[in-house]
């Protein structure tokens, strides 16, 4: 039967559908076998053929027609998971079945009163009518997951069949160890199949089925506790699924050994289409969604790196465990971490890689995912050990993060991070790629070795557009915040409190600031300073303890090699004056607030020196208008988002228990002001958080007696005298001889005792893992438009808004 033959008779089969009153039975065969058993349609074509609103209506006038057609479809695919799918026939059932489920699920969902549906048992629904009880009982959810994951290790449908003969002596379903089957080598398996193209579209479809199951979660409002557990998720990463382990494995290594360059040959991408992409995309988005896990409220890990309650044990763990998130965590061996970093890392400067030649790779759109499952590797793969000791006193196998930042490898995660951040800063659409960003280089912050392997030179030129230094990746990552900061969109405000505390976090460590941005850490303290930017909102002021905190440590720990950064203070020496003289009266304060109203935007480029951009980059462009985009739900205030840890002599962390109600020492308050007027403040997000709030004498006294500028007025007393008397002596203009001069002083003696290092470390919370399913499921839904499985159903997860 022709092509147009098939699509007709489908169609015909829907309109009929949609056209009975009456229920038709489901032992109907010759009705029912209408939607799969004759046809072959593509998953296109089901979605253009089966329109929303007619499965909309079939939904609201005859109920018992979409449930048998659901149960019908799922009861195909559990026959071709247990027949094996060995005929051409029983694939294609298998494969229509699933594209009719990938259409219709989302409509099941958007309905609360559908939504027990699949969660239900379907009275008679035995696999012949008369087999046992037990069987018969399963939920219907549960019979299609268990077959999606027999089929995705079904030989001669998504594996290579291990035999070499006819269907007789074909692998029995039952008795074949999956692991043997796993689709790429890589963790935990070595051996490298053949690909094969056929397979790798089989998977495709019903790894889009899979996410399409768990996307159940779109149509729940965020909740605020976070706790909800998706019981898809829940049930498919469970004991119950005997292919956990070999999915796992197949999901992660698939992602990690894709390489899109075409094999090293360029241009490659356009004589060959890549197959594997859209298979390694939908692996991310499902390997990203299992491990969809609040590893707040989960048993923690204990020293020995395996969770209390293992899949391992006989004993029932609280709850069912999630095995991806079990697995994930256990990873240990050094070149099982090679080959994931070695992968994401590939895949992450994809996009990087362009420029050299215009269009001779292909450029890969899935490196929001990449950022979410790195997050995860670091967030999960963890040991707890005792406080103050670390992995190497006790022996313990090393973890992810631990590994990420032993080489300097983790400048190959950081560069691309920057990169995505510098490019994506302009437009509204990617504010959720800017706060993973952010969040990422937060955690990574919070780890000492961090900030050391930062000292590397920059020599990669990728083209940016950020203006041109020769330095260290501290200093291109010091330019490019710079950049967001002042260039960005003001949707960017609630991220400057990261941005900053991240370079606080490294500060202490940084060995040579290069000039540029020495004067670009200046420039910014110079804004933030402006007394109307510190009176218009209650939090803006801690953006300077944050700048003062950099210049503290570096003068305190790393003075040496700064005599950049130094000359830069002595240059704008009265900043920090006019810091000390603030006024707190109050006709002052509102004096600076009328001249706001005058002044332009919150930060000027004015008084910072641009300089040219790279060669061959492109500015920063704001969204296409039209562009679609999802909400965000709002994250929590840098107190929330981190913990403080004071450095102790021998390098060890620890924590800072929070100081009571009076407020810390960094003048930051350790009152919370309720949540509500905090996300009123982010929804207005411009510099006056909230119209009535408005600043008082005291509160100003309040935080301008903290400002620890003791150390950088000790510094000017000492050296600006002899700078200037270079000056006069040997009538210089030129700033060389003055640089010579400062590599050369010391301050040792004459500055206060060095304060303790204080590190911020990023802590886990229950808002950071409700913002990162919002912007994961935004993510999913926004990139698959082709089937559109979501586009124009209730999604209740974020709100769906035009640029």
């Amino acid at each position: 039967m022709g092509s147009a033959d098939s699509k007709l008779n489908f169609r015909k089969a829907v309109i009929q559908l949609t056209t009975k009153t009456q229920p038709v039975e489901a032992t109907d065969d010759a009705f029912w076998d209408q939607f799969w058993a004759d046809t072959a349609t593509s998953v296109q074509d089901v979605f253009a053929l089966v329109p929303a609103a007619e499965i909309r209506a079939v939904r609201e006038e005859s109920p018992s027609n979409l449930a048998t057609l659901c149960y019908k479809a799922v009861e195909k695919l559990v026959q071709g998971a247990e027949s094996g799918c060995h005929l051409e026939k029983e694939k294609q059932i298998v494969l229509n079945c699933s594209r009719l489920l990938t259409r219709v699920l989302p409509y099941i969902f958007e309905d609360p009163d559908w939504r027990g549906f699949f969660w239900s048992t379907v009275p008679g629904a035995g696999r012949g009518g008369g087999e046992d009880d037990d069987e018969n009982a399963r939920p219907l959810a549960e019979s299609l997951l268990l077959a999606i994951a027999d089929l995705l290790f079904c030989p001669d449908f998504t594996v290579q069949s291990h035999r070499r003969s006819t269907v007789d002596s074909a692998e029995d379903v039952h008795s074949l160890d999956s692991c043997e089957y796993i689709w790429e080598a890589g963790v935990g398996f070595a051996h490298s199949p053949q690909p094969n193209y056929i397979h790798d579209v089989n998977r495709m479809e019903l790894l889009k089925l899979l996410l399409t199951c768990f996307s159940e979660a779109m149509y729940l409002p965020p909740a605020p506790d976070s706790g909800s557990t998706n019981p898809w998720v829940q049930f498919f990463c469970s004991s119950e699924n005997r292919h956990t382990l070999p999915l796992f494995t197949s999901l992660l290594n698939t992602v990690c050994a894709y390489d899109p360059v075409g094999y090293g040959i360029p241009y490659n991408h356009l004589l060959f289409s890549d197959y594997r992409e859209p298979l390694v995309e939908e692996a991310a988005q499902v390997l990203i969604v299992t491990l969809d896990h609040d590893s707040t409220t989960s048993t923690s890990p204990t020293v020995d790196g395996t969770t209390t309650g293992t899949a391992m044990d006989d004993a029932d763990p609280p709850g069912p465990e999630n095995l991806f998130v079990n697995y994930l965590s256990r990873i240990h061996r050094e070149e099982d971490f090679q080959f994931i970093l070695k992968g994401i890392a590939r895949l992450l400067s994809n996009p990087l890689l362009q420029t050299y030649l215009p269009n001779s790779t292909k450029k890969i759109q899935f490196h929001q995912e990449l950022l979410v499952l790195f997050w995860k590797l670091c967030d999960f793969n963890k040991v707890c050990w005792p406080q103050g000791r670390s992995h190497q006193q006790l022996g313990l196998p090393e973890k992810f993060l631990f590994f990420v930042l032993k080489s300097s490898d983790v400048l190959d995660i950081l560069v691309p991070i920057l990169y995505f951040l510098n490019d994506a800063r302009a437009d509204q659409s990617r504010v959720g790629l800017m706060h993973i960003g952010v969040f990422i280089l937060l955690l990574l912050s919070g780890e000492r070795n961090f900030g050391v392997r930062l000292n590397k030179p920059y020599s990669v030129r990728v083209p940016m557009d950020i203006p041109v230094f020769t330095g260290t990746h501290a200093d291109l990552l010091i330019v490019v915040f710079h950049k967001i900061i002042t260039s960005g969109h003001q949707r960017l405000q609630p991220l400057f409190d990261c941005l900053l505390t991240i370079v606080v976090n490294v500060s202490p460590y940084l060995k040579s600031l290069s000039m540029v941005a020495a004067n670009k850490l200046l420039h910014l303290l110079e804004a933030f300073s402006t007394t109307w930017f510190l009176f218009s909102a209650a939090q803006n002021h801690h953006l300077v303890f944050f700048l003062l905190e950099v210049f503290n440590n570096i003068i305190q720990y790393q003075f040496d090699g700064n005599s950049n950064l130094v000359y830069a203070i002595i240059r704008k020496r009265s900043v920090f004056h006019q810091l000390a003289n603030l006024p707190t009266d109050l006709p002052a304060i509102h004096k600076a607030l009328q001249r706001r109203r005058r002044a332009p935007e919150p930060l000027s480029r004015t008084g910072s020196q641009e300089g040219a951009s790279m060669e061959g980059s492109r500015p920063a462009a704001p969204a296409e208008p039209g562009t679609l985009k999802t909400s965000l739900v709002a994250t929590p205030g840098i107190d929330k988002l981190t913990e403080k840890s004071q450095v102790s002599e021998d390098g060890t962390l620890r924590s800072l228990e929070p100081v009571p109600q009076q407020g810390s020492a960094d003048g930051s308050p350790t009152v919370e002001e309720p949540s509500q007027a905090r996300r009123e403040q982010r929804r207005l997000s411009n510099a006056s958080a909230s119209g009535q709030w408005s600043p008082t004498s005291e509160w100003v006294l309040s935080w301008k007696s903290k400002l620890p500028l003791q150390t950088i007025m000790r510094l000017l007393q000492v050296l600006v005298p002899q700078v200037e008397k270079i000056c006069i002596d040997k009538g210089l203009t030129d700033e060389s001889e003055i640089l010579r001069f400062l590599q050369h002083g010391t301050l040792v003696g004459l500055l206060p005792v060095p304060h303790p290092i204080l590190i911020r470390k990023y802590q886990a919370n229950s808002g950071t893992a409700m913002w990162f399913r919002t912007y994961m499921w935004g993510v999913i839904y926004l990139r698959n438009v082709d089937p559109p499985i979501w586009y124009d159903t209730d999604v209740k997860l974020f709100e769906i808004q035009r640029v």
